[in-house]
């Protein structure tokens, strides 16, 4: 990984060649966005209408839009970064054979790896900033915290990019995107997205607490209500090392592949 450290400029050309590639899928792009807008509006504001407020501690309480806002933008960083780094990613890898061709220039594996990290950070992060605005626009962030959970959407949209780009490494047909599935759709409705962490099971609040959607929403939710504590840090560790090894592993397994 030290190349990466010595010439990151080099990814710059991958991130650019993702850019001119997408230049006519501006619609497919657009849509990872309506996603979490119609949970908002569906089940923000139609089931909340019928729930009380929702406690999120030191005594305070909030609307339950308010609780479940900042969960589906956590998820919509999740969406995108795991949509770029898995499926297209494999695609790119195993039938365009994009990085067969890209090694053969001066741009290396590692380079290569982390520019398509950021491209699939960069898709959630599009994804992210039209959401925060969305909530702004109805009134459902609560603190000047938040000024900061646009970077912190960045974090989590990187921390999955990372870990979806060292799963596809493991990839071997298209049918074992329907494991990525199964993974990632209890623990969209698991990691205290629509539910406070103490409506479950002490035994599955353990389990919930290690997945990486739970972090990525307790820290733009503490960012969003003001209610800060020192499991922010907790959150910023977890999400960071999640970036940093999914990367390492990637671009080792990409060398192993391409370089044989």
């Amino acid at each position: 990984m030290s190349v990466i450290a010595l010439r990151p400029f080099r990814s710059v050309h991958a991130i650019e060649r993702n850019v001119l590639a997408s230049r006519h899928n501006g619609l497919v792009l657009l849509s990872g966005f309506f996603e979490p807008v119609l949970y908002l509006l569906g089940i923000g504001f139609g089931l909340g209408s019928l729930v009380r407020d929702i406690p999120i501690g030191g005594g305070h309480s909030v609307s339950y839009a308010v609780f479940v806002a900042p969960a589906l933008l956590a998820s919509s960083a999740m969406n995108g970064a795991i949509y770029e780094s898995t499926f297209n990613l494999f695609y790119k890898l195993r039938y365009a054979k994009t990085f067969d061709t890209v090694i053969a220039t001066p741009v290396g594996v590692e380079e290569v790896t982390l520019g398509e990290v950021i491209w699939a950070v960069a898709r959630g992060s599009l994804y992210s900033i039209g959401f925060i605005v969305f909530m702004l626009a109805l009134g459902l962030i609560q603190s000047w915290w938040a000024v900061l959970a646009v970077p912190a959407a960045i974090l989590i949209g990187f921390a999955f990019a990372a870990l979806g780009s060292a799963l596809t490494t493991f990839m071997r047909s298209w049918q074992d995107f329907d494991i990525v599935q199964l993974i990632i759709q209890p623990m969209f409705l698991f990691s205290a997205t629509f539910f406070p962490l103490t409506v479950y099971p002490p035994a599955l609040q353990v389990v919930v607490q290690l997945t990486p959607l739970y972090h990525g929403i307790d820290l733009i939710r503490s960012l969003t209500t003001g209610a800060m504590g020192p499991g922010v840090l907790v959150d910023l560790a977890y999400l960071m090392g999640l970036g940093f090894l999914g990367v390492l592993i990637a671009a080792r397994r990409l060398r192993k592949k391409l370089l044989k």
